[in-house]
């Protein structure tokens, strides 16, 4: 991650994109099943865009 990453309290999807090493749809796709489940974080959506907080994202990926 780069220092501007972690210094906003959200991700993008592109954020999410590069973390995970997933292609493009593939997120998106991931993106739209965790918002309509709002499991296992929560991801916001504004607009068509799509905002993860970081704190429960993290939390999930360290598998706390």
């Amino acid at each position: 991650m780069d220092d501007q990453m972690v210094d906003r309290m959200v991700y993008t999807a592109e954020d999410i994109q590069k973390i995970l090493g997933l292609g493009r749809s593939v997120t998106y796709t991931f993106l739209e099943k965790t918002f309509s489940e709002q499991k296992p974080f929560k991801v916001l959506k504004v607009g068509k865009m799509y905002r993860v907080p970081k704190k429960g994202f993290d939390q999930w990926l360290n598998g706390e």
